[in-house]
Formats: structure tokens, C-alpha cells, sequence
């Protein structure tokens, strides 16, 4: 996987103070996208263990509440395996930190495919779908356009229908 920043203290991305993986890759090419120059795969750093240390030493932060993916699409083929990798250990040693991810896929196309549900059975809340520019609305609370979904990943799965997250 490759990506292009990790910013800290990022308060735009999700509940709270959270630390940020941009990561490269993006099939969805959306119309009026924030981040075009994500969308290569294969632009950016190579995401290391300096990568992967910078992100745990960040959430070291009692104030942190959490990290958020985002990019270029978390859910790409090529992000999926090592997003689904830090999910597993932030959730692993930081369990009361929230996870957030943003992609471009529709809840709906993530339930129905094993791949795309294993890398997000980790996460706390998706923001789903594409984004739709003639749909922007920047008073929207955490999604670019109203299209766009604030889903409570865990409750969504308990109950077997959409669960939005209620944000604090």
C-alpha cells in the first residue's frame, strides 16, 4: 500500500482530535473529488513500519480520539489488506480509540462482497458512496455531498440494516 500523508490532530474527519491515513488508490475518479492526486495507486510513499509507528505513536495521545482513513479510497484492492492489518492493531492496543473510514463504496456493495467486508469488520464508522458534486453540501456533518451516508458500522451489522452514527 502506498499513501500520502498522516496528518495529526485532525478535527474535520470524524468525533473528536484524530490522526489521518491518506492513502493512494481510487477507482471511483468522483467529479470535483478534493483529493484527485490520490487516486494513483501507485503515487505517494510506500506505507512502512516508520508509516505504521508514526500512526501508533500519534495515538499514544490521551486526547486523540482515534484514527480515520481516507484518501484516495481505504477500500481500494490495494489498500484493502493493510488497512485491514492497522485496523486490527489500533483496535488491538488502543480498543476505546475510534475508527472512522471513508470510501466510495455503498454499504450495500460492501456487504455483498467478502473482501470489501473483512477490511471494514474493524472499523466504527463508514461514510459511504461516492462523492456527488451537484449533491455538495459543505453544512452536511462529515460527508461532502448528501448522498453520502454516516454509517455505525458495528450496530449496522448487529442489526442486519443501516444504522447512522449519532455524532457526539
Amino acid at each position: 500500500m502506498r499513501y500520502h500523508n498522516i496528518t495529526q490532530d485532525d478535527m474535520n474527519n470524524g468525533d473528536g482530535l484524530r490522526v489521518v491515513l491518506w492513502v493512494a488508490g481510487c477507482e471511483h475518479h468522483c467529479k470535483g473529488c478534493q483529493n484527485p492526486v490520490t487516486w494513483n495507486p501507485d503515487d505517494g510513499l510506500v506505507f512502512d513500519k516508520r508509516a505504521f509507528n508514526e500512526i501508533m505513536k500519534a495515538l499514544e495521545k490521551p486526547y486523540v480520539a482515534g484514527i480515520t482513513f481516507s484518501g484516495g479510497d481505504p477500500l481500494h484492492p490495494q489498500n484493502r489488506g493493510a488497512v485491514f492489518s492497522i485496523m486490527k492493531a489500533v483496535q488491538k492496543r488502543f480498543p476505546k480509540k475510534t475508527i472512522w473510514v471513508y470510501t466510495g463504496y455503498t454499504w450495500e456493495q460492501i456487504l455483498a462482497n467478502k473482501y470489501l467486508l473483512a477490511a471494514v469488520k474493524y472499523a466504527d464508522v463508514l461514510v459511504d458512496g461516492r462523492f456527488e458534486e451537484e449533491l455538495k453540501d459543505v453544512n452536511y456533518h462529515w460527508a461532502g455531498s448528501t448522498n453520502q451516508r454516516v454509517i455505525d458500522v458495528q450496530k449496522s451489522l448487529q442489526k442486519g440494516e443501516v444504522v447512522l452514527h449519532e455524532s457526539n
